[in-house]
C-alpha cells in the first residue's frame, strides 16, 4: 500500500479509496464473474451485476478520480496562503479518491481471478 512509496505503514489505506488495484472494481467484477460461473450469463442476476460493475468502475475512473485531482489542486492553493489567511490552517482535503484506468483494469482482473479460483476450489 502506502508503505512502499512513503516508507511507512498506513492502515487507513486498507479501507480507504484510491490505489492499486481498485478493490471496488475487484469486488464488483468478482461478483459478476461468480454469477456467470455459477448461473451462466443469460440470467437477470448476471445482467444486474454487470450494470453494477460498470457503474462502479465508471465512477472510480470518472467522478472520483477528477474530484481527487481537484482536491489535490485545492490543497496546493491553500498551502500558498499567507499564515494570516483564515483558510491557511484548513485541514487538507483527501486527494486519493479515484482510480486510473490501469488501477481499475488491475482490480477487474484480480476480481475475475479470485472468482475463478474460488469456483474451482470447491
Amino acid at each position: 500500500m502506502c508503505r512502499f512509496k512513503e516508507k511507512r505503514w498506513d492502515s487507513r489505506r486498507l479501507l480507504g479509496s484510491g490505489g492499486m488495484p481498485s478493490s471496488h472494481s475487484a469486488t464488483v467484477t468478482a461478483l459478476a464473474m461468480a454469477i456467470a460461473l455459477q448461473d451462466g450469463t443469460g440470467g437477470s442476476a448476471f445482467a444486474i451485476a454487470v450494470v453494477l460493475a460498470s457503474v462502479v468502475m465508471y465512477d472510480a475512473t470518472g467522478v472520483r478520480l477528477h474530484a481527487g485531482r481537484q482536491a489535490e489542486l485545492l490543497n496546493q492553493i491553500v498551502c500558498e496562503f499567507p499564515p494570516e489567511h483564515p483558510l491557511s490552517n484548513a485541514r487538507p482535503l483527501r486527494d486519493s479518491l479515484g482510480h486510473t484506468p490501469l488501477q481499475v483494469a488491475a482490480g477487474a482482473t484480480l476480481g475475475c481471478i479470485v472468482a475463478y479460483l474460488m469456483k474451482n476450489s470447491n
